[in-house]
């Protein structure tokens, strides 16, 4: 990471800019300029089924409306082979498996913890088989049975804990053309070199996610 300032808003296009992301994205550049840093808009459309180009052109109208101009731009479904790349290595090294439980066992499997007060996590058998079917999603391996706690300081909230054991085999991808949410904004992050993350409170629960995919590309 460079010491430059580089901060980033990062709707996605499913709809209207919401007034939420507008306060976000204002902290975001407020801080940019005062630190002589720049402003990233980062476009997150790799949900293709709700993803809609029209709504991508009324979020760069408002936030320019707003005069919230960016100094760079980018869009996720432009980023696909940066991401298959990243998740490849995770398959290769071991770090990362296919799971193939359907959505009902899923489902399933979360009720059963909400009914016996769990934290709700999927620990999946198939990361100990040999399987080469490429038909499941992509999950990252977590130690189910691990005593550390994940330490990150927000400098809002201060030191917040996370017990890693509590997070489960998290899921990364559809499929290695299909980034998922947590495993994306990491990897953007990384390559536009971003020195801060100013975002909702409700992401405070990534962030151990977060930590421990970069911990596993080593970056």
């Amino acid at each position: 990471m460079s010491n430059k300032i580089r901060v980033r808003i990062a709707p996605s296009p499913t709809g209207p800019l919401h007034i939420g992301t507008a306060r976000t994205a204002l902290f975001n550049w407020l801080f940019a300029k005062k630190n002589r840093g720049e402003f990233i808009l980062r476009i997150e459309d790799t949900d293709l089924e709700r993803s809609a180009p029209k709504f991508e052109e009324e979020i760069k109208d408002s936030l320019n409306w707003l005069g919230l101009e960016c100094d760079e731009f980018y869009k996720q479904s432009k980023r696909l082979d940066i991401y298959k790349k990243h998740l490849q290595k995770l398959l290769d090294e071991g770090k990362a498996f296919y799971c193939y439980h359907t959505v009902e066992e899923l489902k399933k499997e979360g009720e059963e913890q909400m009914k016996k007060k769990e934290a709700p996590r999927h620990v999946c058998e198939h990361k100990y088989k040999k399987l080469n079917k490429e038909d499941g999603i992509i999950r990252l391996k977590v130690n189910e049975n691990s005593t550390r706690t994940i330490h990150f300081n927000d400098l809002i909230r201060g030191i917040v804990e996370w017990q890693e054991k509590l997070i489960g085999d998290l899921s990364l991808a559809k499929n290695l053309n299909t980034p998922l949410y947590n495993f994306a904004v990491v990897i953007d992050d990384y390559e536009t070199k971003i020195s801060h993350v100013i975002r909702g409170e409700d992401h405070i629960s990534n962030t151990p996610k977060q930590i421990l995919i970069q911990e596993a590309l080593g970056i």
